[in-house]
């Protein structure tokens, strides 16, 4: 019995001695790492559960009120009427000069007999049609006013597909709407102007677009003009994630054009291109699937003057690539008959140059006046 007693008091020693170690040591480790569970997923809970994952990275929050501030002034309402004063179309215009110059689309304006353009005060002024241009859709307009809030220029040659764009215009005439979206390509043509000498290379975004905005303003986050929104594709009628731009670099072109000659001045090469294919890359041992194809040379064009041949490749002109035809078509649009330009091309695998290429107009002539 007496062996028994001292037994179990051994037992109950040797388990009161185990539960202290064990709360002396593991108990406290399991509390730290509930602590250090804890603490992790408050350090997730940081990030708002809406706020962008840009910002999860430590990235400055893109700031479009201060850019909308910025533009929306420039940015005017167009009603063009009849003769009998029904509304034919509407649209937006964007001001670029300070006594009164907008620039829109040709589209908007094309078909009426007066154009109604409402300032971002509600006030509504009478327009005179400087001059248009069907084969960019581009229009110049013009109202009597003063110290107007003119937009800034931004060069569209330095757009890249991912930035961050505000679309502001007045789509189903509700004034001074802006959206934002990135630019989701560059040099599109989508085949929707008419005319052999039609110039399409559109910046393609997805800021929401509808009918109304044509005319208005595609803005960088800096608020510069970068394009005149002119299309959207749609099967709805509707904004279906497809919009489209002039580039900003065409349309000053274009309004310096209009301002000083009452019309486009048009300069071309002289020759039928089209886009290179893998096939063309791989027969004419090019380093990649890009440039224009020379299909054919017009006699006596500034084409034929430079010695460019049938089948030779143009990449570049004044070193800004042409990978394809709309790029090629835009950058030589830039130009006036009689402008002087340098072009490389690829011919049988060799990479040549040619500078001082004297650009000809349509009909031929390589005069500016």
């Amino acid at each position: 019995m007496k062996n028994i007693l001292i037994n179990l008091s051994m037992a109950l020693v040797s388990t009161a001695f185990a539960f202290f170690l064990f709360t002396q040591f593991y108990g406290t480790k399991a509390t730290l790492d509930v602590s250090n569970a804890t603490a992790r997923l408050a350090s997730h809970e940081v990030n708002p559960i809406n706020s962008s994952p840009r910002l999860w990275a430590g990235e400055v929050a893109v700031d479009f009120v201060s850019t909308s501030k910025q533009v929306v002034d420039a940015v005017v309402n167009i009603n063009t009427l009849s003769a009998s004063g029904y509304r034919v179309s509407s649209g937006s215009g964007v001001i670029i000069s300070s006594d009164g110059y907008i620039i829109t689309n040709h589209h908007v304006v094309e078909d009426g007999s007066t154009i109604e353009v409402t300032l971002y005060n509600k006030r509504r002024l009478e327009a005179e049609v400087i001059g248009s241009d069907p084969t960019t859709d581009l229009a110049l307009i013009k109202i009597n006013a003063r110290n107007l809030k003119p937009i800034t220029y931004g060069n569209s040659d330095n757009v890249e597909v991912g930035q961050w764009v505000l679309a502001v215009g007045n789509p189903f005439n509700l004034a001074s709407t802006v959206t934002a979206g990135i630019v989701s390509a560059k040099a599109r043509n989508i085949n929707i102007l008419r005319g052999a000498y039609s110039i399409e290379s559109f910046i393609q975004t997805d800021a929401v677009v509808n009918p109304g905005n044509s005319g208005g303003a595609l803005v960088n986050i800096d608020g510069e003009l970068i394009g005149i929104n002119t299309a959207i594709i749609s099967e709805s009628g509707g904004f279906e994630g497809y919009s489209f731009a002039i580039p900003s670099n065409l349309v000053r072109k274009v309004v310096r054009d209009i301002r000083e000659f009452g019309q486009v001045k048009r300069a071309i090469l002289g020759v039928g291109i089209s886009d290179v294919t893998d096939e063309l890359a791989i027969q004419l041992n090019l380093p990649s699937i890009a440039g224009v194809y020379i299909t054919n040379v017009n006699r006596g064009s500034s084409a034929a003057e430079a010695g460019l041949r049938n089948g030779d490749v143009i990449i570049s002109i004044n070193e800004m690539p042409t990978g394809s035809v709309p790029e090629l078509q835009e950058q030589v649009a830039l130009f006036r008959p009689g402008d002087r330009i340098s072009l490389e091309f690829y011919r049988e695998g060799r990479k040549f140059r040619r500078d001082n290429v004297e650009l000809k107009g349509i009909d031929g002539t390589d005069s500016r006046r």
